[in-house]
């Protein structure tokens, strides 16, 4: 059997991997070493769960300081996140593309362009380990350019190695896990605290029409995903609207952010 020299130079980077598992620069040390095989511009370390998702570690924002628009999307905006949706409805392990999980109408929501294309750009793609049935713990690396077929098929080839890393990882983050906040009220709580002064609030079923609305969803999808006509769709959303007094999903969108706050 030949092995090349960058077959030799990744297996020594693996096991030196193995030998910082309980190091605090583990994930940094992960990420540079993918970064020699495929560029990308950001990354994130996550754990996603039922409530608001925990950082182990993150990319630093251009002053090297928090990135302010992170911290929308940890207040609230994930919930309009595909991938994380994608981890709630379909838990699974293994590589996933932003064009696995994004809904139809997702490049045109307001999520995607006032926060999506400033703070990822252009893609994402996700390495995700199932811990359990209900947290997935994801490494996010975004770019500014579309990663291209050759580079996800590289990414695929050396999932087994990150996930294995990833998952042996766990053991040494107990001290955040048994720091964790409660789980974060779900976003039609919010949206409800919000419009709770209307005389007529919204109902269950409008609210979930509104979600799937703001995280890019057709009128085809969110019929098909909530099992009713996509006429009936439109009836929830004009009912909606005229309640909230908006006539656009921008508007809607405001008053997510404002739920939010």
């Amino acid at each position: 059997m030949n092995l090349s020299l960058q077959d030799i130079a990744w297996h020594r980077s693996v096991g030196q991997l193995i030998e910082s598992l309980d190091q605090p620069n583990f994930w940094l040390s992960l990420v540079r070493l993918l970064g020699e095989y495929v560029p990308f511009d950001s990354w994130v370390v996550l754990l996603f769960s039922s409530g608001r998702p925990q950082v182990f570690a993150e990319c630093p924002g251009e002053d090297g300081g928090p990135d302010p628009l992170f911290q929308d999307y940890l207040k609230g905006l994930y919930l309009l996140d595909p991938f994380y949706i994608a981890s709630r409805e379909h838990p699974r392990s293994g590589l996933q593309r932003l064009a696995d999980v994004a809904p139809e109408c997702f490049e045109q929501t307001d999520y995607y362009q006032r926060y999506f294309r400033l703070n990822v750009v252009a893609d994402e793609v996700q390495f995700n380990v199932q811990l359990d049935g209900e947290r997935t713990l994801c490494l996010s690396l975004g770019s500014k350019g579309r990663f291209n077929p050759e580079q996800i098929a590289l990414l695929d080839l050396v999932r087994p190695w990150v996930s294995s890393l990833m998952r042996q990882r766990m053991a040494f983050e107990r001290e955040l896990l048994e720091s964790a906040v409660a789980p974060a009220p779900r976003w039609q709580s919010r949206l409800e605290e919000t419009v709770e002064r209307l005389e007529t609030p919204l109902t269950a079923r409008e609210l979930e029409v509104g979600r799937l609305m703001l995280s890019g969803c057709s009128s085809k999808e969110i019929a098909r995903k909530l099992t009713i006509s996509a006429e009936t769709v439109k009836v929830h959303r004009k009912h909606m609207y005229s309640k909230l007094g908006i006539k656009s999903q921008s508007e809607l969108f405001s008053l997510f952010l404002q739920a939010q706050a």
